[in-house]
């Protein structure tokens, strides 16, 4: 059926730019091209990197941790630029705001058919305003006031070139909203490049964030020189230099790449006509990009010239796989010999197993655990939980309900919203083991609002009164030792643990009851090492799974999906080989720091039967 109304052609300004102040907005993350195109990333990697700015202003982005094709890259949000870390190449990013009834608010993205066969999404800003139109019911749109010579048809779905009057496929779809902040916006979104205050972490996660840091500043810092020094002792060298760091095109008007800095292989020389293109094709006038590019003379490294060896990122040397791409970026900034190569990729799973070579877990009982719907705890009513774990006090001190907020000397602040004969809305009680005082109407509010399990929990130091159970849905859990090591753990053999949850209906415990909920990425397989302190975590995991702790119902912190199964607050190792991600080896105050969060949710070393 035909759309009603008229064409538009499309007005450049419409609201598109950075918004008025104190506005709700949605954020979308964009990295410039080879064409100078601002390129949208994904809405879960634009939540993925809001989580990280909440956290740290000047912090590092590791955007593999969403998708795994984006492994090689990270973003400094210090420097707000993009690294590869395997060629080295660098792109400015930069962090738009757009209206939340346009298409990124909606989730709504368009995308056209490339040459391939599949589908790519166009700028954020065509995809608004492609949006616009199609909700006013325009037939057709004309880009060409963006730059496009393009003519957009909603009637046919398509696009025609309006020169070479080539047509192509466009189609709408719709996909997870972009992540949406309120308050006052700045209206630049590029911070000063300087050192962070703190002590830095050792753990290679942190390692690999101050070293992107680093490389971003030492790069920069090379700009400065070059503005002061010229290039004078550059142009002196000629012939007699060796593999030289060229500049294939020029960022903000000046080079990012010192063009005397001396390039080579890991602890070689590179032979005699040699040329090495890092970052692919040439670069020329493609603004954003910096590509290396190694060429030799007849002439070696000059004496003098450090080698500093880097680790072959297939291989094994002196320095970490997971610093060595921005090691080079560093060392190439400075001057000295480098060699870059692959980007290394995780090692999520162990090599293949046969069946036979599956063995139980020392001295622990089976090899599997169900879990069905929740077991109702008959015949305890709140008030009975709540006189259970509390005395009364018959003087209440001069403070605060921290449950009401009102003062413990008056009356409770849920008197006329909860009535219980037996509880009187100014009774107050102390609770047993930590000795914190709340008004008991106040503690029968909190506990029927809660899982009613059993159990209660202190609201001001956390301290568990029974067995705390979860909202966990059902699934199952194995667990059996592989005859293979983990980084770190070279004496021992392996746990492996496979939890496997299958997507269903929320119950009366859950977000919302009847609602269907997601389980991505499962069965889920994590490692722990077959030690003595490894089979005692194993104990207590199995411990927390049967009291449904694992695992709840809830909204994706890395992809911002609601109504889905996500991580409780016990974190597991899920990578087997490697530690680029922080969810793997080695890493030696892993198996403590989980038994501190396990005794959080009231399955601690004490529960364990000899």
């Amino acid at each position: 059926m035909a759309r009603p109304g008229s064409g538009v052609l499309v007005s450049v300004g419409g609201g598109l730019g950075y918004p008025s102040q104190s506005m709700a907005r949605v954020v979308v993350w964009e990295w410039l091209n080879e064409h100078g195109r601002w390129r949208p990333y994904g809405a879960a990697v634009c939540h993925h990197i809001e989580n990280i700015l909440k956290g740290d202003a000047r912090g590092t982005v590791i955007l593999g941790q969403v998708d795994p094709q984006l492994a090689p890259y990270v973003i400094d949000l210090q420097s707000m630029h993009q690294f590869r870390q395997d060629t080295g190449t660098m792109r400015p990013v930069q962090r738009n705001f757009y209206d939340p009834s346009s298409a990124p608010g909606k989730g709504v993205v368009w995308e056209w058919e490339n040459d391939n066969g599949s589908w790519t999404p166009y700028d954020m800003e065509l995809c608004v305003s492609i949006q616009n139109a199609y909700e006013k019911q325009h037939p057709w749109l004309d880009l060409s006031s963006l730059g496009f010579s393009y003519l957009v048809d909603f009637d046919s779905m398509a696009q025609t070139n309006r020169q070479s009057q080539r047509r192509r496929r466009i189609r709408r779809r719709m996909d997870l909203a972009y992540p949406l902040i309120a308050g006052s916006i700045p209206k630049s979104q590029s911070w000063p490049v300087g050192t962070s205050s703190g002590t830095p972490c050792s753990c290679q996660q942190c390692l690999l964030v101050h070293s992107t840091r680093a490389a971003s500043n030492a790069i920069l810092a090379s700009q400065q020189r070059r503005k002061l020094y010229g290039m004078a002792a550059a142009a002196g060298a000629g012939d007699q230099m060796a593999p030289a760091v060229r500049q294939s095109n020029t960022f903000a008007g000046t080079t990012l790449w010192s063009s005397t800095a001396a390039v080579a292989g890991a602890l070689i020389t590179l032979p005699a006509t040699h040329t090495l293109t890092i970052n692919g094709q040439n670069n020329l006038n493609r603004p954003g990009t910096q590509r290396i590019v190694v060429s030799t003379s007849r002439g070696s490294i000059p004496p003098g010239v450090p080698a500093l060896p880097v680790k072959n990122l297939s291989g094994s040397g002196p320095v970490h796989p997971a610093l060595a791409g921005m090691t080079g970026i560093l060392m190439c900034a400075a001057g000295l010999p480098v060699c870059l190569t692959r980007a290394p990729k995780p090692i999520l799973h162990p090599p293949p197993v046969n069946k036979s070579d599956l063995k139980p877990v020392p001295g622990v009982n089976g090899i599997r655990r169900k879990t069905k719907k929740k077991h109702l705890r008959k015949g305890k009513s709140p008030e009975d939980v709540v006189r259970r774990y509390t005395e009364k006090i018959k003087v209440a001190p001069d403070e605060d309900c921290t449950i009401c907020m009102e003062r413990l000397v008056t009356s409770s602040g849920y008197e006329g919203v909860l009535s219980h004969n037996s509880i009187k809305p100014d009774l107050v009680g102390k609770l047993g083991k930590c000795g914190h005082v709340y008004h008991l109407l106040c503690l029968v509010a909190m506990y029927s609002n809660g899982n009613k399990d059993g159990s209660l929990q202190c609201p001001t130091c956390k301290a568990i009164y029974g067995e705390k159970t979860g909202t966990q849905p059902p699934g199952k859990m194995e667990y059996h030792v592989i005859p293979h090591s983990l980084p770190g753990s070279p004496e021992s053999k392996t746990i492996r643990i496979v939890y496997d949850i299958p997507a269903g209906i929320q119950t009366t415990e859950h977000p919302n009851p009847g609602k269907k909920f997601t389980a991505r990425g499962f069965p889920r397989h994590c490692y722990l090492p077959d030690t003595e302190k490894g089979r005692k975590v194993l104990k207590l995991l199995i411990m927390a799974w049967d009291r449904r702790l694992i695992f709840t119902i809830g909204t994706s912190s890395t992809t911002g999906e609601s109504d889905t199964v996500v991580w409780n607050e016990v974190h597991h190792k899920t990578e087997f080989g490697s530690n680029l991600t922080g969810h793997g080896y080695p890493d030696p105050n892993y198996l403590d720091n989980v038994l501190v969060e396990l005794s959080a949710q009231g399955v601690g070393e004490d529960n364990l039967k000899d």
